[in-house]
């Protein structure tokens, strides 16, 4: 269900109701003036929905909107078949697909904060439990000190579900500061994390650039870990690449925050590759929906390099030709053929190098460190070894010079 007019406004629901192993039989809008409380669509429209629903034997209608639980309760009465809301089946998703213990508290977290505000109405009962009565068996079960009034059901889940909040939440901080102490192990090699709308082709191009082997599927949020390798551009120029979970559409607050361990890695890049399926009708409006989440999280302000992905699968070459336009400082690829995989390397090396210097370095040769850095960071011209000490000429990014004075404060000389 949608409040929409274009045909294509419900692609992407269907999209993540079979990514969630659903079979889409069935699919139609309704714009809304005004949203009805109890049935946000409406007693008539619900009946028609009810009579679809019979047609084709569904057994689940999912909505591209967020409704009440109230409104759930309703529809459900009327249509006779499990209602979903939009963040509902993005939250089911996230659920069928973490595997690491860290992806696990992070969906349950998401989960609960999605149901606590809602458990105002989806409770019909509201029934008091062990205390209602000292002399009936259930005001017995509460024992001394609980015989009175009772305690709303709402009351004992709102209790459970906070509860159970406050464990995830500090399990999620250990879970943080291990992820930001392995981040900060890493402070002095270049970081680049891949960015995009989900299925746009992440994994796929971190398996191209580093041969990962990182899972791929054509699924929305077919990986939600973050995964991290190692990147050669030149010798000497090694720079970490990682992956993140995919964006989405109006995606749940609640995963935000919930993921804000997994997305650090784009919080601490240095650089984000912000990978654009160009294939996709509606990529303009993908590309804005992940811009957005970047200033939500904080990478608004980021160098970013864009990639027009999946041209080898493109239909409409005037709509590349748009895009291109409107970004043209973007680099069309293919991550599936490798096409304009060598201007990507070349566009980040630049960004890594700075814009490069040589310098000349004197160094002793206990001070392993030094040789080691710039084995590392740098591309080696030449070595000249003179009595204790040894001379490199080497050509270093310019973001590596400040590391390279606090090593070598004086017997440095760059060069040009």
């Amino acid at each position: 269900m949608g409040d929409g007019w274009k045909d294509d406004d419900l692609a992407e629901l269907s999209a993540l109701a079979q990514s969630a192993g659903a079979l889409v039989v069935d699919k139609f809008q309704q714009k809304v003036r005004k949203i009805n409380p109890s049935t946000y669509i409406g007693k008539g429209k619900a009946q028609m929905l009810c009579d679809r629903v019979q047609k084709y034997e569904a057994n689940c209608v999912i909505f591209d909107n967020d409704l009440s639980p109230g409104q759930i309760r309703e529809l459900e009465t009327i249509i006779k078949a499990k209602v979903l809301d939009r963040s509902e089946l993005i939250l089911d998703i996230f659920a069928s697909r973490a595997k690491t213990r860290q992806a696990m508290v992070q969906v349950e977290l998401a989960q609960l904060e999605y149901t606590y505000p809602r458990l105002t109405r989806m409770w019909s009962h509201l029934d008091t439990v062990a205390g209602a009565g000292g002399g009936t068996a259930a005001g017995a079960v509460g024992g001394i000190g609980t015989r009175g009034t009772g305690e709303k059901q709402l009351e004992i889940d709102r209790r459970i579900v906070s509860k159970r909040i406050t464990e995830l939440k500090r399990d999620l901080e250990e879970i943080d500061k291990r992820r930001m102490r392995e981040i900060s192990s890493r402070k002095d090699l270049f970081k680049i994390c891949l960015v995009g709308y989900t299925n746009a082709g992440k994994s796929t191009l971190m398996n191209a650039l580093t041969d990962a082997g990182v899972y791929v599927e054509d699924l929305l949020f077919a990986t939600l870990d973050t995964r991290t390798r190692k990147w050669k551009l030149a010798q000497g120029a090694d720079v970490l690449l990682s992956d993140t979970v995919g964006f989405v559409r109006k995606l749940p607050h609640q995963l935000v925050a919930s993921f804000k361990a997994t997305l650090e890695e784009a919080v601490n890049a240095d650089l984000l590759l912000h990978v654009i399926d160009v294939s996709a009708h509606d990529a303009q409006e993908q590309i804005e929906s992940v811009n957005k989440v970047l200033g939500e999280i904080g990478c608004g302000e980021k160098p970013i390099i864009m990639l027009l992905n999946k041209s080898d699968a493109i239909s409409k070459q005037g709509h590349l030709e748009t895009l291109a336009t409107i970004y043209p400082s973007a680099i069309t690829i293919s991550a599936k053929t490798g096409m304009g995989l060598t201007k990507v390397h070349d566009a980040v090396y630049d960004k890594f190098s700075g814009g490069s210097v040589v310098v000349r370095v004197r160094n002793h040769l206990g001070r392993g460190k030094v040789q080691s850095f710039l084995r590392a960071n740098a591309i080696i011209i030449s070595e000249e070894y003179v009595d204790s000490s040894v001379l490199i000429e080497a050509r270093l990014g310019k973001s590596h010079l400040a590391k390279l004075r606090h090593l070598v404060p004086d017997h440095l000389e760059v060069v040009e």
